[in-house]
């Protein structure tokens, strides 16, 4: 049986598997931020043009969405822990590939198949089935609390890694090696990191497993049989169109792109930009925390939407700065409150679904977001191509999040929580 680590505030309590999922969090994270600052400049200096590296990341989206879906809706029966192992090894093997290979074809297959973060942000199956572990392993009262600290665990790492990936980029290109190589050394150290995940996840527990893992049910060719979800089927469908939208809107900024477009507005190079989506990230992370309290007192949708909009003109105001520091001004105090949606709209999901669907409601709507930020990058990669067109991307993502939070609100106000009703 795990036994509880001593730790401060909402961690206090925390199970062996609740820690590793923190851990394994962090480490994807840092791998996924590290890769995010260098990628699309790995790309240029491979010989892709802007069109093809906008179709090569919406097809990795694609590929990631094709995964997740797959191993999302079985985890609860066939095995949580199982599931994240086969998404370590699928990470590790793109990172083989996109190490070694040049060819577009094959990066695409490889991006399309395995599992490659261009925006610094979840793709996979892991972050739903850690999600819905996580709800297993911690009480309801103190779920939001420990996702907000999840959430940060995540933010710090995302962080550190677009610091080191920018960083050691420039020390290798100081020490004479080739930009291209210096890039793929950052995308060998992904792969290692994947492997690593994988043996963090043979160590999680059957505590971590849902209740519902080694039954046999006969299948069914039904939205319920192949969704694994019954009666959270209606609200999960709902939840998921939202998401969908938003991510389509925020696939017009992840992180890559607009790293990339610092360099071609302001010719801000991989080590500045590194720092620069370090604090970006450390400030993400901080506001998780806030977001718990913010819900403790005045709910989880209210929270969400509240924190979320005024980002999101933050967000269009970035590229109508004149100069840098304005611009990363404005950069910065966007990130400081848009993520105050993330800890709060996963333990919404989790606290509004059934227990036993959890993973299956975690990857449903993941995957609607990983579709809708999948089709975006098309699109930008055209934009980019032209130079009067590099600020639109912005403007289309903040206008479309504003649509989502008004649309979110409307729908979901008045379904709360079994945990706030009983307040």
């Amino acid at each position: 049986m795990d036994n509880p680590l001593p730790a401060p505030g909402p961690l206090r309590g925390l199970t062996r598997d609740a820690w590793l999922l923190f851990a394994t969090r962090s480490i994807r994270l840092f791998a996924y931020g590290s890769l995010s600052v260098v990628l699309v400049f790995y790309l240029v200096n491979v010989g892709l043009s802007a069109p093809q590296i906008g179709v090569l990341l919406t097809l990795t989206l694609v590929g990631d969405t094709l995964v997740s879906l797959f191993l999302t809706t079985r985890a609860d029966r066939l095995g949580r822990r199982r599931m994240l192992m086969i998404g370590a090894a699928l990470m590790v093997a793109a990172g083989l590939v996109f190490a070694s290979a040049t060819a577009f074809w094959i990066l695409l297959i490889a991006g399309t198949i395995g599992v490659i973060s261009p925006s610094g942000n979840e793709v996979g199956p892991f972050l739903s089935i850690e999600q819905a572990a996580l709800s297993h392993v911690v009480t309801d009262r103190t779920r939001t609390s420990v996702f907000a600290w999840y959430t940060l665990a995540g933010s710090l790492a995302t962080a550190l890694g677009a610091l080191a990936g920018g960083l050691a980029t420039h020390a290798l290109q100081s020490m004479a090696l080739r930009p291209v190589n210096s890039y793929r050394v950052i995308v060998v150290v992904y792969a290692l990191l994947g492997a690593i995940l994988a043996v963090l996840f043979l160590q999680l527990s059957r505590a971590a497993e849902a209740t519902t893992r080694g039954r046999k049910k006969a299948f069914q060719a039904t939205f319920a049989g192949l969704s694994g979800l019954d009666r959270s089927g209606d609200v999960v469908l709902k939840l998921s169109a939202l998401f969908a939208l938003d991510s389509f809107a925020g696939g017009f900024v992840v992180q890559s792109f607009a790293a990339y477009w610092f360099y071609l507005r302001f010719g801000v190079q991989p080590e500045s930009l590194g720092v620069i989506f370090f604090w970006a990230n450390i400030f993400a992370g901080l506001s998780a925390l806030v977001a718990s309290r913010l819900a403790a007192r005045f709910g989880l949708v209210k929270t969400m939407v509240a924190t979320h909009l005024p980002s999101n003109v933050l967000l269009i105001l970035v590229p109508l700065m004149p100069n840098l520091p304005l611009a990363v001004a404005m950069l910065l105090v966007r990130f400081s409150i848009s993520q105050m949606d993330v800890p709060t709209r996963q333990s919404y999901i989790m606290a509004v679904v059934s227990p036993e669907e959890r993973s299956a409601a975690a990857g449903i709507t993941g995957v609607a977001r990983t579709i809708g930020a999948a089709i975006s990058p098309i699109f930008v990669g055209v934009m980019f191509a032209r130079p009067a067109l590099i600020n639109l991307p912005f403007f289309i993502a903040g206008t479309l999040k504003i649509v989502y939070d008004l649309l979110l609100y409307r729908q979901f106000i008045a379904l709360q929580p079994p945990d706030e009703t009983r307040r």
